[in-house]
This record gives C-alpha cells, sequence and structure tokens, in this order.
C-alpha cells in the first residue's frame, strides 16, 4: 500500500475498557501496513488516551477512525456518543502527578494540533475528539 494515496479505517466499539486495547493493536496494524511505522509509538499513546476518554467517561459504544492524507497528515479521531465538550486539558506538568485527567493533556503535548466537534447524523448525536500528526 501506497503512502501517497489518502486511505480511512474506522473501528467501532463498546463501551468495554477492552476496546482501547483492541484499538491500539488494530492501530499498530492499519499503520504498520500502510508502511507508516515511524509514527506508530506516539499514534499509538493518542488513540489509547482518546478511545479511553470515550469508553471511561460515556455510556454508549464509541468509535476510532484514522485517517491518512498525503503527502504526510496521519488523523486519529475518537467518537463518542456524548455531545458535551470533554475537559479542557491542564498542563502536563500539572496532570503529571495525578491518576486521572491526564489523557488530553498527553494529547496536547505530542499531537501537532487536536480539539474537538459535535456530530449529529441520523438522529444520534455525540462527538469526535480528534488529533493529527504530521510524517516528519
Amino acid at each position: 500500500m501506497s503512502e501517497n494515496a489518502p486511505w480511512e479505517h474506522s473501528l467501532h466499539v463498546p463501551n468495554d475498557v477492552r476496546a482501547v486495547t483492541v484499538s491500539r493493536r488494530t492501530l499498530r496494524l492499519i499503520l504498520t501496513m500502510h508502511g507508516l511505522i515511524g509514527l506508530v509509538d506516539v499514534a499509538e499513546l493518542l488513540a489509547t488516551e482518546l478511545v479511553s476518554n470515550a469508553v471511561r467517561h460515556t455510556k454508549g459504544p464509541a468509535a476510532l477512525r484514522v485517517h491518512w492524507s498525503p503527502p504526510g497528515t496521519l488523523r486519529i479521531r475518537a467518537w463518542d456518543a456524548d455531545p458535551r465538550p470533554s475537559e479542557p486539558p491542564q498542563p502536563l506538568a500539572q496532570a503529571a502527578g495525578r491518576e486521572d485527567g491526564r489523557g488530553l493533556a498527553l494529547v496536547r503535548a505530542c499531537a501537532d494540533v487536536w480539539g474537538w466537534q459535535p456530530l449529529t447524523r441520523d438522529g444520534s448525536s455525540g462527538k469526535y475528539v480528534w488529533c493529527e500528526l504530521a510524517a516528519a
């Protein structure tokens, strides 16, 4: 497969903490299959935090979406059924000693850009929390 063609993969997961591990491993396989092994470690960390937030802080199913845009942007999105925005991240230094609240601080620190957007489709509502990585 080529890094020069756009692609997208989606993984729908139940509201189960094991979905985080499944999402991380699936992302590793997708990036490896597309020849993007250099992005795997950071992308896995980001996807883990996004999916973990979706599963831990909502009651419904979730989804991981990964989109590649040539020449080199990887967008990782986690969807959940709660339309409310995520709590703004604290600076990483403040979140470092806490058991919770580090996820979006890590996303902010490791991603090139990140954000969230509400989503309403076919009578369902929710949100995407997303981030992007540029291939070096």
